[in-house]
């Protein structure tokens, strides 16, 4: 049974919009773990209260736990549908940080009024470079950019040649102008633009750097040599730095990879990082990670690839024929104890690093990264405490951001005005049901979801019509 409702018409001017009573309310942020009750009003948590309240409508969340809305740092699923499955795992805001998008403005144009829950994206590196080596080609945004679509070939210069001083200007002019046009920081994706030598990243950390915004980082290779190149070159530009998804960065270096991460930081370098809990990864198979070299770079053969539409294992033979053709695959790299120890190390965020989901298919961690750490993870396996999972997914992501985005510091916390993002979830019960298989199939146990004090999903179902979310931009 879900938690449930009351409707109450109160005449009175300071009613609240909407009334959560009776909940376990845990906010990370303070420690607080105790049963509360919450008025929400235009869109703010307006009043937190040891006696129940009344509003126009009144939720008994008894039983549940209230927490602050999932932020998802590394979400390239950027459609209506994509968000609106990862509502239905408890996300309300969801970023894409690692690739980005270019140019900034013209994507949140298309995004205004499409999104059920809050969204935004640096610049992308990736996106700036094929834009100056290939003038003329829309990219938008990188995730969804397949070969069939820009017509590039499957060896585009973008990715695969050094760049000249004109195209490193072209590239700096459009770093600058995404930053300009409100993006979160500059993503990259070294491994994706295997020829865009160390000078050229350089050349780009030292902008963000001096915009005072953080660099998101998919590094050059995976492994211990990639992640220190990146914080070296962080080092000595004195850019912020966020490294994704460590638990496939790292590989099997995960031991020597957080004890380098720790001391980076206690030197006093801006570092954070960030994983998804599952032991597989997923790209497009067209992309520059699979030239060649590629299975010394990963660590893998053919048959540890699966053609993400089918699931069927490749061979050489179909490995070339679908490089082709371009599509995603499933990446089987990492091993489940590398992921645990990410997942249990202090300030290690959580992040799906969901893909597009096309037609039905794709990585489950799109659809079920959250509910797995709250009900595998911590619940199942006890590897964190509830606490500290929820500190991981709502105020580590929120503190990242909001030193140069102030909106988020309104995000990631249970507080009187703070934004009424919310998730109410079944501790007992939360788990994720998304498989290989049958990648879309939305979480167990969470009840309600609230963005902007508008209910995104309401007793375990979707909302379909609503389209509460925001962009999440700087702004000047």
């Amino acid at each position: 049974m879900f938690a449930s409702f009351t409707t109450c018409w109160l005449p009175a001017e300071d009613t609240f919009d909407l009334v959560i009573n009776n909940g376990r309310v845990m906010d990370p942020a303070t420690s607080l773990d105790a049963v509360r009750h919450l008025g929400i009003k235009d869109g703010r948590i307006a009043m937190i209260s040891e006696a129940p309240l009344a509003g126009k409508q009144t939720l008994d969340a008894s039983g549940y736990v209230v927490s602050p809305g999932f932020i998802d740092i590394h979400a390239h699923g950027q459609t209506t549908g994509d968000l609106q499955i990862k509502a239905r795992d408890g996300v309300t805001t969801a970023l894409d940080l690692e690739t980005g998008v270019y140019p900034v403005a013209a994507w949140y144009r298309t995004m205004e009024g499409q999104a059920p829950i809050h969204y935004g994206a640096t610049v992308g590196h990736i996106t700036a470079r094929f834009a100056a080596f290939h003038p003329g080609v829309e990219i938008g945004h990188w995730a969804v950019n397949r070969v069939k679509l820009t017509g590039l070939g499957a060896n585009p210069d973008g990715a695969n040649k050094p760049a000249t001083d004109k195209e490193l200007e072209l590239m700096s002019k459009a770093i600058r102008q995404g930053l300009d046009e409100g993006a979160l920081g500059v993503g990259f994706g070294i491994n994706y633009t295997p020829a865009a030598e160390p000078a050229e990243i350089e050349a780009m950390f030292r902008i963000a750097a001096e915009r005072k915004v953080p660099v998101f980082v998919h590094t050059r290779a995976f492994g211990i040599a990639a992640i220190r190149e990146a914080i070296d070159t962080a080092k000595k530009t004195g850019a912020a730095l966020h490294i994704v998804h460590i638990g496939s960065s790292a590989i099997g270096d995960m031991d020597e990879v957080l004890k380098l991460i720790d001391a980076s930081k206690a030197s006093g370098l801006d570092l954070t990082t960030e994983v998804y809990p599952y032991t597989a990864a997923s790209t497009m198979l067209e992309s520059a990670m699979f030239n060649p070299g590629w299975q010394d770079n990963l660590k893998i053969s053919y048959g540890d690839l699966a053609w993400a539409a089918t699931g069927e294992r490749l061979t050489q033979k179909t490995f070339e024929e679908y490089r082709k053709e371009g599509g995603w695959v499933i990446i089987y790299m990492m091993k489940d104890a590398n992921v645990e120890k990410a997942i249990a190390h202090p300030g290690v965020m959580i992040a799906s690093d969901g893909v597009p989901f096309i037609d039905g298919k794709g990585h489950p961690r799109g659809a079920g990264t959250f509910a797995r750490v709250l009900g595998h993870y911590s619940r199942e396996k006890k590897l964190l405490p509830l606490m500290d999972a929820l500190a991981k997914m709502t105020i580590l992501p929120a503190k990242r951001l909001e030193a140069h985005v102030p909106m988020m510091k309104h995000k990631g916390r249970i507080a009187v005005g703070a934004d009424a993002d919310i998730t109410v979830f079944d501790p007992a019960k939360i788990i994720d049901r998304a498989t290989f298989e049958a990648p879309t199939t939305p979480s167990a146990g969470i009840a309600q979801v609230i963005v902007n004090g508008t209910f995104v999903v309401r007793d375990g179902e979707l909302v379909k019509d609503a389209r509460a979310g925001r962009a999440v931009r700087v702004t000047p």
